[in-house]
């Protein structure tokens, strides 16, 4: 085994090796950005020889177009591992040819996936550098207990570090989602390892996105609301942006903001749905002159809640109704009506915009509710989706009470009282002599029966019997020198 991995490996650096000599680089790329890559590579023994060669020769390939140094793209690489390993920092390659060959001499750490620990040292690394130019942490992982790393990826986001992950396995997907930043279409995979490639050019064009240089660009959209981002050109401190952005069709006066110098993005709310819209920024710095940078968008169609309905916790009462999304800028009011079918009296409740559930109580097992949920918007609009839920059936009655008498030698009364409701008879099993087990179906008028040899230390049980199943028995052991057993 430790021969075929260590044939793996090779063939995987042989055909990065090829790929120096035949991939051509692209024009379009070489001088597209200025910003910092820091590679965040799961190098864990969770992770075999293999897919870690398949995750390095991943990483090569994603940074292969891009031209390296100061004023470009600089690029770092850190391990996890028990303890992490910076195997080179961001002003350690200048060109392709250094970086590429540094990359084919990396080795596995093994050992634990602390990322945590990690992180530590990548905030170091990403905070201390020019906090002018886009920053990206690009996590490559199996996705295998990353550990907590939720504060510590939010205090990065928070400096502006650009977050994106690769996960090979299905990992904890909540995690990788809680770590990226958005949009995760393009900021988040889970790719099997032998496709991996399958995702470099749209990966990389996420990045260029985050550190294109001179550009305005669009990062997140909604119906009402849009996240611009840009490559700083100013420092804190020195100049100034103003940002305006208008609808096409000039549906409101020009809005207008001044930004500090130091801003790299912007959310732009209270936007009309399904509408494009205009945007420039243009940078002001008394010592010299930038060029205005332009983009046009258009808002994502209108979604009023709810567009989705579900119900849980149902028992034979009460369930309990969910709905979304939740929209309190936008609702008045949530309408719950529901009435049993076909033809049961119809209930209301009316609640507050804040919520996004309720509780059903006082309903009849084993029904059917027809449930719509309405949301009155401000705007008038109203929009209501309906669900089907069932009660579960009720409980069913438990055998009251159970005695055995002695009357003879070998010989008991059974007696036993039951709930006579629904009720269709009685299921009586003994122990006979020898161990052997016997039953009888008994009239729900039976109240008792007398059993013959019967050997003492036997067990006896009755249970109720009921349409929809059978109910909770009694059983008991004749004991012996006793003559009632309850």
């Amino acid at each position: 085994m430790k021969g075929f991995s260590l044939r793996c490996l090779v063939l995987i650096w042989a055909m990065l090796q090829r790929s120096d000599m035949q991939v051509a680089v692209p024009a379009t790329v070489l001088n597209c950005c200025e910003g910092d890559i820091l590679i965040l590579l799961d190098s864990s023994g969770s992770v075999s020889n293999y897919e870690f060669s398949r995750m390095l020769f991943f990483a090569a390939d994603i940074l292969r177009p891009f031209s390296l140094g100061r004023g470009h793209v600089r690029v770092g690489l850190l391990q996890v591992g028990t303890k992490p390993n910076l195997e080179f920092g961001l002003d350690v390659h200048s060109n392709q040819q250094s970086l590429q060959k540094s990359m084919r001499s990396v080795s596995q750490l093994k050992g634990d996936t602390n990322t945590e620990a990690a992180l530590r040292v990548a905030w170091r690394v990403l905070t201390e550098t020019e906090a002018n130019v886009p920053r990206v942490l690009l996590w490559l992982t199996d996705g295998v207990q990353p550990g907590d790393v939720d504060q510590l990826m939010s205090e990065l986001k928070r400096q502006g570090v650009s977050v994106l992950a690769v996960s090979t396995v299905h990992g904890n997907y909540q995690v990788l989602k809680r770590a990226v930043t958005p949009p995760l279409e393009s900021h988040l995979y889970n790719v099997d390892i032998d496709n991996i490639d399958i995702i470099t050019e749209d990966l990389r064009e996420a990045i260029i996105k985050i550190i294109g240089a001179e550009r305005l660009h669009v990062v997140h959209l909604t119906s009402h609301s849009a996240v611009l981002q840009w490559r700083p050109v100013l420092r804190p401190g020195s100049g100034y942006y103003i940002l305006t952005y208008n609808s096409v069709r000039k549906m409101d006066p020009e809005a207008r903001h001044s930004l500090p110098g130091g801003s790299s993005r912007i959310e732009l709310t209270n936007l009309h749905p399904d509408t494009t819209y205009t945007a420039s920024l243009r940078p002001e710095f008394n010592q010299r002159l930038f060029k205005t940078l332009s983009v046009n968008f258009t808002t994502l169609p209108d979604v009023l809640s709810p567009t989705v309905v579900s119900v849980s916790d149902s028992s034979p009462h009460q369930i309990r109704v969910s709905w979304g999304p939740l929209q309190p800028n936008r609702v008045q009011r949530h309408v719950v009506e529901y009435g049993a079918i076909p033809s049961g009296r119809v209930q209301t409740m009316t609640l507050q915009r804040q919520q996004n559930s309720t509780l059903l109580t006082g309903l009849e097992p084993g029904t059917q509710y027809l449930v719509t949920v309405s949301a009155v918007h401000a705007d008038g609009k109203e929009r209501a989706m309906s669900v089907r839920a069932c009660t579960q059936e009720a409980a069913l009655p438990a055998l009251a009470d159970l005695q055995l008498t002695q009357v003879q030698h070998q010989e008991v009364q059974v007696a036993w009282h039951g709930h006579q409701e629904g009720l269709m008879g009685y299921w009586l099993s003994w122990e006979r002599q020898n161990s052997y087990t016997s039953s009888v179906y008994l009239h729900p008028n039976s109240h008792s029966t007398r059993l013959t040899h019967f050997t003492p230390g036997s067990r006896v049980c009755v249970s109720p019997v009921y349409s929809s199943g059978r109910g909770d028995g009694i059983c008991c052991t004749a004991e012996r020198h006793t003559g009632w057993l309850n």
